[in-house]
């Protein structure tokens, strides 16, 4: 009996248990249980960032962290439309000053052909203050602790945590400066340094110098370059808060980098840190380790794993807004104003390689916002008949608002303009660029492969951004024809009609007698990649041309692009600034891949748009500068370059209890804005993962009637004599 009564005692712990743990939450939360009531917010990430350094990171998913760490003197106002530029640890957005080729000053609405330099002054707040780190930890007599670290300190850490003091100093004028003089530096290899080098005074000849410098540092053992030691002609300090940066001619776009990390402050000291001898080994770096004045400091850095962001102490708590765009007061987004930011405190990205388990935690409520992917489209949106995209039903019941917006990006389908097939300026490559064009159905792309995510291009401007032109007087006519109120592609008739007028009757060269076959070079290997490829090559067939696909690796296919020998090729652009010049620059002569490795990857050329940009690109945005855009895209459109491809849509899902989420696409510090409601968040979790209990009951109660046949052998057996019945 004593078996018995121990085994049915253990079925009724293991009941009770299960009981137990059904009162004590959710068995799927991802997170710790002290976690849940806590004011943190909940991301992914897909892809481990490259770059933490504000002078080499260019990529979207690397801002996402840097953005709110690092603070440019600029941002962009996180609820105006179309974005304006607001000081951020400036005191007002500069205003530059004129000068002629004797360093006379000039009248502000001087002829810019007059203008020699223009100079930007930039004055900085007082009392702004760097988030703790050992850099500027100091001893007792105010000496530096760990800027000359010997091999047996270096010995002694892993990660910057073993450091154990800490200090913080304010921010001045001077860290600007060192951190405009970093984009020069020969092992950092900036990404901007040519840009910048044709505007900032002084930085191509720096940019020499402190190669020929660094080389000799390596020379000797010390590669370490202090650069408060090497000045640059066109960037100085005035005082503590106020620097000067001097520019070639008239650059209005200048104030448009200053929103951006590039033109962060560095400390010198942070520097001299990082380059010690051994820390590098460690990952101890500054690409791993950022430091900044803004309202989060990165804690976790575990790439493989999580990253989190901790609210900075020693931020000085700007003022969330006032001030919006109409609809924004009914829509919530000024509840807060007036109020110190940030509202949270922490932020956790856990990696997310696969879009399924994001989207799942999602629903569950783990994660407070996400995007939308083709595998989940159905399931969050629903398409009305006039085309128009509303939340589903399961969607709005859990209280989930959706956000939509055209994105400041261009993704198009380019051709080698240097190709002697389909370059060139002449009337048969054109028309065959044409032809193709009209082929190439972006409506029907934008429907099968991005879900009705995005809009048909009609040149190389996207929608907000100046430049750009509304209805029918902003269609491509090459291509379209405006038919009951919108664009309608010409048909494919009229496009094979172009290829013969090209020389190319049902896709064959009238000179040689060979059918036309054109190249696609393309790094394409994800799991959607061959239905992709096969519309591809559907789109060139409709018009009797054969496409192949040459695909490679990335690396390759880059290879390529700088060589020329790609064909065709595919290509997209995110919007640095919100101003045409950083769309038409793409296809600016002088900016070609080849020849002067720019973003120019068509390599196109035709020297009345250069002109034309020329005028253009340092105009201030009016009537006058909208006639030179239209002249300049009617020009791209004839000659055909790209097909224009598509402006992809945004589509972001927030749960009720993430406030103030308002997609921005230009700023990268928008954190701070943003506000959780933990205590909602707590109850709908518990609301949506009710541990499901039958199935475990019905376990357990199948277990016990399996044991009652074992039971009661057990009981017959306890009953008889020894020996044998009686």
């Amino acid at each position: 009996m004593r078996k018995v009564n121990f085994l049915a005692k253990r079925i009724w712990l293991v009941l009770l248990a299960l009981s137990l743990a059904a009162c004590d939450g959710a068995w799927n939360n991802p997170y710790p249980a002290q976690d849940g009531g806590a004011n943190v917010m909940y991301s992914s990430f897909s892809e481990r960032p490259k770059h933490l350094e504000p002078a080499r990171s260019y990529n979207s998913n690397e801002y996402a962290f840097i953005g709110q760490i690092y603070e440019p003197p600029l941002q962009y106002h996180y609820l105006k439309r179309p974005y304006e530029l607001i000081p951020l640890t400036a005191t007002e957005v500069p205003q530059p000053a004129f000068f002629d080729a004797a360093g006379q000053p000039l009248p502000k609405d001087v002829d810019p052909l007059k203008v020699a330099r223009s100079v930007y002054t930039v004055r900085i707040r007082p009392g702004i203050r760097y988030q703790p780190h050992p850099a500027f930890a100091q001893d007792a007599q105010g000496k530096p602790v760990y800027l000359s670290l010997t091999a047996e300190d270096v010995a002694r850490v892993y990660t910057l945590a073993d450091f154990k003091k800490t200090g913080t100093r304010e921010l001045v004028a001077a860290d600007y400066v060192y951190e405009i003089k970093r984009l020069a530096h020969p092992a950092l290899q900036s990404p901007i340094l040519g840009t910048m080098a044709d505007y900032i005074v002084g930085l191509s000849e720096y940019a020499k110098t402190l190669q020929s410098a660094y080389e000799k540092g390596k020379a000797s053992g010390n590669p370490f370059l202090d650069l408060t030691g090497y000045p640059l002609e066109g960037v100085s300090v005035v005082d503590n808060y106020t620097f000067t940066i001097a520019v070639k001619g008239v650059y209005p776009q200048l104030v448009y980098w200053l929103a951006m990390p590039f033109f962060a402050p560095m400390p010198p000291e942070v520097d001299r840190f990082y380059s010690q001898a051994g820390l590098a080994k460690k990952n101890i770096t500054l690409d791993w380790y950022p430091v900044g004045t803004g309202a989060y400091m990165l804690s976790v850095n575990n790439p493989n794993l999580e990253m989190i962001l901790e609210r900075n102490p020693n931020y000085r708590g700007d003022l969330y807004p006032s001030e919006g765009d109409v609809g924004d007061r009914e829509a919530g987004l000024l509840a807060d104003a007036g109020k110190p930011m940030p509202f949270i405190d922490k932020v956790v990205y856990k990696l997310e390689t696969e879009s399924i388990p994001s989207w799942n935690k999602f629903l569950q409520g783990y994660y407070d916002a996400s995007g939308i992917n083709s595998e989940s489209f159905d399931q969050a949106v629903q398409v009305g008949a006039k085309g128009d995209m509303t939340l589903t039903d399961s969607m709005r019941e859990k209280g989930i608002r959706l956000s939509t917006n055209v994105a400041t990006s261009s993704f198009y389908m380019g051709f080698n303009m240097r190709d002697p097939e389909v370059g060139g300026l002449g009337e048969r490559a054109r028309k065959l660029r044409q032809a193709i064009s009209i082929a190439m159905d972006y409506e029907e792309y934008v429907s099968i492969f991005a879900n009705g995510r995005g809009i048909a291009a009609q040149g190389p401007i996207p929608p907000g951004i100046f430049g750009y032109v509304e209805g029918e007087k902003g269609i491509n006519r090459y291509v379209y024809d405006w038919v009951d109120g919108k664009p309608k592609r010409k048909s494919t008739e009229y496009a094979r009609k172009l290829l013969v007028e090209a020389g190319y009757p049902y896709g064959v060269d009238a000179v040689t007698g060979k059918p036309l076959v054109l190249n696609l070079d393309i790094a394409a290997s994800g799991p959607d990649d061959k239905a992709r490829l096969d519309w591809y090559r559907k789109q060139f067939q409709k018009i009797n041309l054969q496409l192949v696909i040459r695909n490679t690796q990335y690396n390759r296919f880059q290879e390529k692009m700088q060589k020329g020998t790609a064909q065709i090729f595919m290509w997209g652009w995110n919007a640095d600034y919100p101003d045409p010049e950083n769309f038409l620059f793409l296809l600016y002569g002088p900016f070609g891949k080849v020849e002067k490795n720019g973003e120019n990857a068509a390599n196109y050329v035709n020297p009345e748009f250069d002109r034309l940009f020329d005028r253009m690109k340092n105009m201030a945005s009016g009537p006058e500068r909208q006639v030179l855009i239209d002249e300049m895209v009617e020009l791209v459109r004839n000659d055909a370059p790209w097909i224009w491809g598509m402006h992809p849509k945004d589509f972001g899902l927030y749960h009720a209890w993430y406030l103030n989420a308002k997609p921005n696409l230009m700023s990268h510090n928008t954190l701070q804005y943003k506000r959780i409601d933990p205590g909602l968040r707590s109850q709908r979790r518990a609301e949506w993962n009710r541990p499901i209990m039958w199935p475990l009951v019905v376990l357990a109660v199948g277990s016990v009637l399996l044991l009652i046949p074992a039971f009661m052998v057990y009981r017959r057996s306890e009953r008889q004599t020894p020996g044998g019945a009686s």
